[in-house]
């Protein structure tokens, strides 16, 4: 009789890449499934076939140089909590034998090999080795990152396209970004990036024990997207040249990133800044299972020495300056992923915040979290990680002084400004959502919030409605500054736009019954979204006399010619300084503010009839709304759509013309997919975006 012999590890790479909701990684050289859930693989045998009665399969699964044994069984209840192997409860096939490869829900991410082994009675061992690639579950109940609703995971974990969240609170600009998780050597580089750690080289076995835990896998990538202290992802850098790198504004998308990073032997991609760290972390995170969003901040507070104060100081004509270590970014972006904690107890499941942005050191490392969004709202600065750092950038109160001859003449405390809106992008829909109520227990005067319940936990915030979307644009919150003789108060007409005057009001308020002279002191400064304002740009000063009791406005504007400079990332500090003449009261009230780019638009031939390996047309417009010709380079890109990206040269658009380039693109993969555009002026500091969201049908559907 021949003897029994595996010539082949057959892994089902459809049935499993379908079964593990994987798809996506249909590309990928090795099979991508998902732990806590069962694995199927077939053996080609060689030789007579497999005798259940007399012959027997044992399993090895190996991680580096972990390993677990276990016999291949008849039992049709796998273990929740270890690895086991039984046969095909649907029927068993002497020929070809299918077994299922069931994982704990609970095992480590990374790259597997699996050698199984016939065992003959009184024959000779023989085996065969196949590879794996397993990640996080959330579609696994008893996995810690499991998520209860459909909608939420495929937002969460699938979606490879999104919107990143960027200027003010009161002018918000939609950057479209792509997550590009599966794109070619995306895979490869995020599991890389595990391998790279200094944790994995310092101790294998123990960065292998610890990759079950998304506690763990998250710190360690927080740490390893920026270069501070490894061989990182991203070298930051804030502003001068980027000759030597990329300027963080003209990336699109995290694959050109994380390959390029791979590709050149791991050594870190110049340059980044806070939303291009979050946004290749929330790549990251999505590629190994783990939910994760992105989440913008505005007028997120860097407090330097802990006492939750910032400190501002102005002087008398209204001219911000530099002299504290303290600051405010307009907006500061971060991911939150989604795990349960039971290290922390009970109450601090849900949402973590993870900010890989290299700002202060946690553990001695440059990395930032997981802490626990209830815990932030809480001020559970007891538990880790990095809560009192958090919550400051939420909450911290801001003091502003007003300085003449190094001493502080005048006073004030705003306890609202800073956090004063938290967002993220809606589930299914390219619009924002509010989560500030999720950090903090007073409203935003911008937030539209309501109550959230879910069937996760008490002190979760995962919902399945689309709450506390704001339907329109915020109004202009004046910034008022007030005394027991004076108030001033500083408001914008509308959102300020490229090529026209920045309309606003100053309103003047004498609450006493007696006349007043006032000097009023106007300036405004150019400033960076993450540093204080530089030179001024534009400055008036007068006197207004007031009856008792009477209320002035004062209407003002900018002149294009002096703000035209001011675009992309950058924004204007506008300040007014009011002085009583005879009593040498001081108030102030000052508003920072974005100016409003132009964007693309993009029109798309027969969009309802989108289809899979269909070639489709579109055309991407652009309007000069500045006051010169402008020309640059047109780049289009969509993960899904476009292998790679494909560049156009745009010829000068004189003001106030227009300008439209064809494009055409097969898409390659179903769902719902962005085309992103993105033209870099070459006379300005400037890059106008757009995108449009297309439905891709699979092609029989289409017909």
């Amino acid at each position: 009789m021949d003897d029994l012999e595996i010539q082949n590890v057959i892994l089902e790479k459809s049935a499993n890449l379908q079964s593990h909701r994987t798809e996506g990684f249909s590309s990928s050289k090795m099979l991508v499934v998902r732990r806590g859930a069962p694995l199927r693989m077939s053996l080609q045998l060689k030789g007579r076939p497999f005798n259940p009665h007399t012959d027997s399969l044992r399993i090895t699964v190996m991680l580096g140089r972990l390993y677990v044994v276990m016999p291949v069984t008849f039992s049709k209840k796998p273990s929740p909590s270890q690895w086991s192997a039984y046969f095909d409860p649907k029927g068993l096939n002497l020929q070809k034998p299918s077994i299922l490869l069931s994982s704990p829900a609970s095992a480590a991410v990374g790259c597997y090999r699996v050698q199984v082994w016939a065992v003959p009675q009184g024959g000779k061992n023989t085996s065969a080795l196949g590879t794996f690639i397993l990640l996080c579950n959330p579609w696994c109940r008893e996995d810690a990152v499991y998520v209860p609703f459909e909608d939420l995971r495929e937002e969460y974990i699938h979606n490879d396209c999104g919107l990143l969240f960027k200027g003010t609170s009161m002018n918000i600009v939609s950057r479209p970004w792509s997550f590009d998780q599966f794109e070619p050597g995306v895979l490869e580089a995020c599991l890389n990036l595990l391998h790279v750690s200094p944790q994995h080289q310092k101790n294998q076995r123990e960065d292998y024990l610890n990759r079950n835990n998304p506690v763990y896998i998250s710190r360690v990538v927080s740490a390893m997207i920026n270069s501070q202290d490894d061989r990182g992802v991203l070298k930051g850098k804030w502003k001068g040249c980027y000759k030597d790198g990329v300027d963080p504004s003209w990336w699109t998308g995290s694959g050109d990133i994380l390959t390029q990073w791979a590709e050149s032997g791991y050594r870190p991609v110049k340059y980044g800044q806070c939303w291009v760290f979050a946004a290749v972390m929330c790549t990251v995170m999505r590629v190994l299972g783990i939910p994760c969003r992105v989440v913008t901040n505005f007028n997120s507070a860097h407090d330097t020495n802990g006492n939750l104060v910032i400190e501002e100081f102005y002087s008398e004509t209204g001219q911000k300056l530099q002299r504290s270590a303290d600051s405010i970014w307009n907006f500061h972006v971060w991911v939150e992923c989604w795990m349960t904690r039971p290290d922390l107890g009970s109450g601090m499941d849900g949402w973590q915040v993870l900010d890989p942005t290299p700002q202060e050191r946690s553990a001695g490392v440059f990395c930032c979290g997981p802490a626990p969004v209830a815990a932030v709202k809480e001020r559970r600065i007891d538990l880790l990680f990095d809560i009192p750092f958090v919550y400051a950038e939420v909450n911290a109160d801001v003091h502003t002084a007003i300085v003449s001859q190094g001493q502080v003449i005048s006073y004030s405390r705003d306890t609202e400004r800073v956090g004063a809106l938290i967002c993220t992008k809606a589930v299914g829909l390219p619009r924002l959502q509010n989560l500030t109520g999720d950090y903090k227990h007073r409203k935003s005067p911008t937030s539209t919030l309501s109550s959230r319940s879910s069937t996760t936990s008490a002190a979760s915030t995962l919902s399945r409605g689309n709450l506390g979307f704001p339907t329109e644009a915020p109004d202009w919150r004046p910034s008022t500054g007030s005394s027991s003789g004076l108030s001033v108060r500083l408001s914008l007409d509308r959102a300020p736009v490229a090529r026209e005057p920045v309309l606003f009001t100053v309103k003047v308020i004498n609450k006493q019954r007696v006349a007043k002279v006032m000097n009023v002191h106007l300036n405004a400064q150019a400033k960076e979204y993450n540093h204080s304002p530089s030179e001024t740009l534009w400055e008036n000063h007068g006197v207004v006399q007031l009856a008792p009791m009477e209320v002035r406005l004062i209407p003002q504007q900018i002149p294009p010619a002096l703000h035209q400079r001011v675009g992309g990332d950058d924004l204007i500090n506008l300040a007014v300084v009011l002085v009583d003449s005879a009593s040498h009261e001081r108030v102030l009230a000052s508003e920072e503010f974005n100016v409003a780019s132009p964007v693309l638009t993009i029109q798309v031939e027969n969009e309802d009839s989108v289809a899979e390996h269909k070639q489709q047309a579109a055309a991407v417009t652009f309007t000069n709304t500045f006051d010169h010709p402008v020309s640059g380079v047109l780049t289009v890109a969509g993960a899904g759509l476009i292998l790679g990206k494909v560049h156009f040269r745009m010829l000068a658009v004189r003001a106030g013309s227009s300008a439209s380039q064809r494009i055409t693109f097969t898409p390659y993969k179903v769902g719902t997919k962005m085309l992103q555009a993105s033209l870099a002026l070459s006379d300005t500091n400037a890059t106008v975006r757009g995108f449009r969201m297309l439905c891709v049908r699979r092609t029989s559907d289409a017909t």
